[in-house]
């Protein structure tokens, strides 16, 4: 018997005259994620894109590795049936026969794309209904919680049968939204700020800043982890590490301290936007979370985008952290994001900082020193790294 994994899409079938565009750049996102394994015949049709095995890899380990690209909403192993209902018949007994089994409870699903086909729905599934039970007399119908759904599909060329649905990662392919950069501190939030902005097909890119001797190696090493832990549902990433010990010591030794992590944070902000636009990136993207520390409140978050001359997307703004935690588990971010290594943000952190600063005072504070070619050096000694899918 022939396998091969249905690939099925939603948000994208309703996308008008430019479905195609998605539909091309859902397939080529699939190509990549699976070129490990070879190459794979690919189509597409009626909503559906079809992946057929190869000889290095099985129809569970194909779900597996596309479980996690994002414009895929279910995924299902499927057997390849003719249009003939007494094969249908023959092939699901066969192909379901250890499923059906050891169950107690069935139902039978079928969808008619091809109206040609002589049963329609309801008579397939009243049929293939009493050749199950008519083998498995164990069995009882549930209509409403059946332990096995056996789906049929009639289509164009073939029928397809398997026994119900896997979700997928849903949202839009990646890249088919554009190019943004993310601020990748280490933490918690960012991360997933990642995972939720890539759902909506961007395409990321990430900056992190170091500032040894005060953040170490491992630092960096646990934000590369943590990039490659995401390229799983992002794709490849390319990572920008920016020096920052002369900035820090700069704002620390000229400005209010009472104003460091603000004015940090807008130079931060400054530096990415830069290296965005040179990376053809069009937005930023932080994890900030409203009120979850100090730098996070309306009136800073207002100081820190006065510097930006591009769109800065939080996608995490309104959510507690008890919401952020549970999607961190989720993509397997959270164990290596809650690591005991420094990272830039918590160095020199000001006992008391400014809650509600006004734009007019965290200007004049920064301006106390010209912070313009520490930046653009910064900039110039940036390092770059990608992070390939693994």
């Amino acid at each position: 018997m022939k396998e091969i994994v249905l690939a099925k899409y939603g948000e994208i079938a309703l996308k008008g005259l430019n479905r195609n565009t998605f539909e091309d750049i859902l397939i080529k996102n699939i190509r990549k994620r699976l070129k490990p394994y070879g190459k794979f015949a690919i189509t597409k049709a009626q909503s559906t894109i079809y992946i057929e095995p190869n000889e290095n890899i099985t129809a569970d380990e194909l779900i597996e590795k596309l479980s996690k690209v994002f414009g895929i909403a279910k995924l299902c192993k499927s057997v390849v049936a003719p249009k003939d209902f007494d094969e249908i018949c023959k092939i699901t007994l066969d192909y379901l026969s250890e499923t059906l089994e050891y169950a107690k409870t069935f139902r039978v699903s079928a969808k008619r794309a091809d109206k040609k086909f002589p049963l329609n729905s309801p008579a397939i599934c009243a049929n293939l209904g009493g050749c199950i039970l008519e083998k498995y007399p164990h069995l009882s119908v549930s209509l409403d919680n059946a332990e096995v759904d056996v789906i049929v599909e009639i289509r164009d060329t073939n029928a397809y049968i398997h026994a119900g649905r896997i979700d997928g990662a849903g949202g839009l392919p990646v890249g088919s939204s554009g190019n943004a950069m993310l601020l990748l501190s280490g933490g918690i939030d960012s991360p997933v700020a990642a995972y939720m902005m890539a759902k909506r097909g961007i395409h990321i890119s990430a900056v992190h800043f170091v500032s040894p001797p005060y953040t170490s190696e491992r630092a960096r090493l646990k934000v590369v982890k943590l990039c490659e832990k995401l390229t799983g549902y992002c794709g490849n990433i390319m990572l920008f590490c920016v020096p920052f010990t002369e900035i820090q010591e700069a704002i620390r030794d000229n400005c209010p301290t009472e104003y460091f992590t603000i004015i940090m944070r807008r130079i931060m902000f400054d530096i990415a936007q830069r290296i965005a636009k040179k990376d053809e990136c069009v937005a930023l993207i932080t994890g900030e979370s409203v009120g979850q520390v100090a730098s996070q409140t309306m009136k800073a978050m207002v100081c820190t985008d006065a510097v930006c001359h591009m769109p800065v997307l939080r996608p995490v703004v309104g959510m507690d952290k008890t919401e952020i935690i549970e999607i961190a588990r989720k993509i397997d971010t959270f164990e290596t994001s809650v690591l005991p290594y420094e990272d830039c943000c918590t160095v020199f952190t000001p006992k008391h900082p400014k809650t509600k600063p006004s734009l007019e005072e965290i200007e004049k504070g920064q301006n106390a020193y010209n912070f313009e070619p520490l930046i653009v050096q910064a900039v110039e000694n940036t390092t770059s790294e990608l992070i390939q899918v693994s």
